[in-house]
């Protein structure tokens, strides 16, 4: 896996309040947080910088190893952190401090993501490019609602509101997302299955086809073919 971390603090801002990391636990899983801060001057740098170093030493210590463990690991940890900085935004010089978060695991050849915030995860597969995450935002909620039309929500006064956050006095509500390794596209995966052979032969030709692209993952095929008589 190639990856590559990069920010900068942009043509309007004059400080950069987003912070990025990539961290390894004891059994070699690696975890990518993304934060971007709010809260003034300061607080958004150390709320940021804060949601990914906690986690960031979390995961470090952890074992985990499994999409499950994943799963009530961040259940745990980001509520944990969200208290924290909810706390730390106590006083008056990080009043309101908090920050978007999005997390990714790499385990067992998939990447299960957890998401807080109007931050983005995207996923380009077979050229296509898709957003994975909706934003928690007072915007994206109108929009859903059917209230603004996309044109409106690219220029609404109020887009920066968000509707969560790492930071908030409410209990988090994140969002979790799991991309599996398909190893083969779409169009491959029809040409086999419509070619004139028999259903054990596509399946064998499915198995092949993933293990040629890498086989990067264990690889089950189950094919159902249905006749008119079937339905009757």
């Amino acid at each position: 896996m190639d990856m590559t971390i990069l920010t900068d603090v942009g043509q309007r801002r004059t400080n950069n309040q987003d912070y990025a990391n990539q961290y390894k636990n004891k059994a070699g899983k690696s975890m990518i947080f993304l934060a971007d801060g709010m809260g003034g001057h300061r607080a958004g740098n150390i709320a940021s910088e804060m949601a990914v170093t906690d986690l960031g030493a979390a995961w470090v210590s952890s074992e985990i190893e499994t999409v499950n463990q994943v799963r009530e690991w961040f259940a745990n940890h980001l509520e944990d952190v969200n208290r924290r900085i909810h706390l730390a935004g106590q006083d008056d010089e990080h009043k309101g401090m908090g920050t978007t978060l999005e997390a990714l695991a790499f385990v067992e050849g998939q990447v299960i993501y957890a998401h807080v915030g109007d931050s983005r995860i995207g996923l380009i597969r077979h050229g296509e490019y898709r957003q994975l995450t909706s934003d928690h935002s007072l915007v994206n909620a109108l929009l859903r609602a059917g209230q603004i039309t996309e044109e409106e929500a690219a220029h609404h006064p109020q887009r920066n509101i968000i509707t969560q956050s790492i930071g908030q006095k409410d209990e988090l509500e994140p969002d979790y997302g799991l991309v599996t390794t398909n190893m083969l596209g779409p169009d491959e995966i029809r040409d086999i299955v419509l070619s004139d052979v028999s259903l054990e032969e596509k399946a064998k030709t499915l198995i092949r086809f993933a293990n040629n692209a890498g086989g990067l993952d264990n690889i089950t095929v189950v094919l159902l073919h249905f006749n008119e008589e079937d339905a009757a």
